[in-house]
């Protein structure tokens, strides 16, 4: 089975023009067959947000990319997105499925067995993401789990679960041989900018 690909967005990386550039690799992306785009732009206010995600919606319309916003219900139904990516502190899925269209995506980020565990048992998930996987600039400072940690949270839960962290073409097998449906990155689909290292 090929992974499922998510993409999750940094407009910084585009430097200026970083909201025009995001919406346009956003675009690539789903013609290049990305399955997820997670728009995970948390310094924007909920209008600027919801015009991103809106245009990001409609980069993708005729493919079967779908975008979760980044645990922002209100933004995500407001903006037409196809699902919601909750954090691991966030409110539970099942409150977020109770106000959601049935064929809304909801995910969750985990970063332990016991996690993915809770999360399964609240209900009203679709996925979980799990890292950090890999060591990686984007979380600093934050020791990554490996392949070891990715295996028991993959086996612990009978949602797919996507491997995050560190992310690159050439580490795809070894995670999903550890039990991933697939990954998600920042760096592995867009540019580093100034300052910024791959993730």
């Amino acid at each position: 089975m090929d992974p499922v690909l998510c993409l999750i967005t940094d407009r910084r990386r585009f430097g200026a023009g970083g909201i025009d550039a995001l919406v346009s690799r956003v675009a690539l992306a789903a013609r290049e067959g990305v399955h997820l785009v997670q728009v995970r732009e948390r310094d924007l206010g909920g209008g600027l947000l919801s015009q991103l995600v809106s245009a990001c919606v409609e980069a993708v319309r005729g493919t079967r990319t779908r975008i979760v916003v980044n645990d922002r219900l209100d933004v995500a139904l407001a903006a037409g997105a196809h699902g919601v990516h909750l954090r691991g502190d966030s409110f539970s899925a099942a409150r977020a499925r109770a106000l959601a269209p049935t064929s809304f995506l909801i995910g969750r980020s985990v970063h332990s067995a016991s996690e993915a565990v809770a999360a399964a048992d609240e209900g009203g998930l679709d996925y979980l993401i799990f890292g950090t996987v890999y060591e990686t600039a984007s979380k600093p400072g934050r020791a990554p789990s490996g392949v070891v940690g990715l295996s028991t949270v993959a086996r612990a839960t009978r949602f797919p679960v996507l491997a995050v962290g560190g992310i690159t073409p050439e580490r795809l097998d070894e995670v999903m041989s550890a039990g991933a449906c697939g990954v998600a990155a920042i760096g592995m689909f867009n540019p580093p900018a100034a300052g910024f290292a791959n993730s």
